[in-house]
């Protein structure tokens, strides 16, 4: 690297489990320039946040003679679900680490329980 060559980099600043099963991350990414001695000087720190949950959760649903998308509701008149796990692969190695360490078996059923709680009619 040279004098007054401007570099990016990306890091993970904060990583917290929330709630159980939220994962919230803040991404910092950082421009240095580096200077004649060497040392690096910091340009600019711009952040970026967001949130991972163990699924994707919505209800099942279906066409009414309408043509309109309404709930499919099972027998007893309860809402079917479906949830699909949230894919870490493209997420950084310790954001991934954490996620999966957070969302244990048990806590996955209770995040599964939670959202088919919530009133969606």
């Amino acid at each position: 690297m040279a004098n007054g060559d401007i570099t990016k980099q990306i890091e993970y600043d904060k990583i917290e489990v929330v709630d159980n099963w939220n994962v919230q991350v803040r991404e910092a990414t950082v421009i240095k320039e580096e200077q004649s001695d060497g040392s690096k000087n910091e340009l600019s720190r711009s952040f970026k946040r967001f949130v991972l949950v163990p699924f994707a959760s919505s209800y099942k649903t279906k066409k009414n003679e309408q043509g309109n998308f309404v709930p499919d509701l099972d027998e007893n008149g309860k809402a079917q679900w479906t949830h699909t796990p949230t894919d870490l692969s493209s997420q950084n190695a310790k954001v991934k680490a954490i996620a999966e360490s957070a969302w244990d078996s048990d806590t996955k059923t209770a995040y599964k329980t939670f959202r088919e709680s919530q009133d969606i009619l």
